[in-house]
């Protein structure tokens, strides 16, 4: 009986060695990844993100405490925040009472390279008259956004 289970397992094995294995299967692969969306090498043009008005700005040009409501003897602030790149722009600001009556116009030039803000004030130590008023911003002489307020 040792000779016959002898006999089974070198036939076994001789049958197993002639046998071609199954091929192993392909290394799995990881898919390409995305590529990153293309980074644009031409800035953003130049535009008036914001107008904020008030009595006093940081060192940032930021207004502190936006408002519309002043008093006659406020120095009044208007923060322009700007967005974009541009070799040069000429921001202005067009400062008015009640039926246009011209108060007050100032200019600023700039070469932005991005987010930045600038700031226009107007002040009158005697006191400006109650009333409605309002300060208009211009880019290179094109209307870029206005702000109304109010002396009390």
């Amino acid at each position: 009986m040792l000779r016959t289970l002898l006999i089974a397992s070198l036939i076994l094995a001789a049958s197993a060695c002639g046998r071609d294995e199954a091929p192993a299967p392909p290394p799995a692969t990881t898919p390409p990844a995305a590529a990153p969306p293309p980074v644009s090498s031409v800035p953003a043009p130049f535009r008036v993100a914001s107008i904020d008005l008030g009595t006093s700005v940081g060192a940032d040009k930021r207004v502190a405490a936006p408002t519309s409501s002043f008093s006659p003897t406020d120095t009044i602030y208007a923060s322009v925040a700007s967005e974009g790149s541009a070799a040069s722009v000429t921001l202005s600001a067009r400062w008015t009472y009640e039926d246009g009556q011209l108060v007050h116009e100032a200019t600023e030039t700039l070469a932005p390279s991005g987010p930045s803000v600038t700031a226009f004030h107007i002040e009158k130590p005697s006191g400006w008259p109650a009333g409605k008023y309002k300060v208009e911003i211009a880019s290179n002489g094109q209307p870029a956004g206005s702000k109304e307020f109010e002396v009390r």
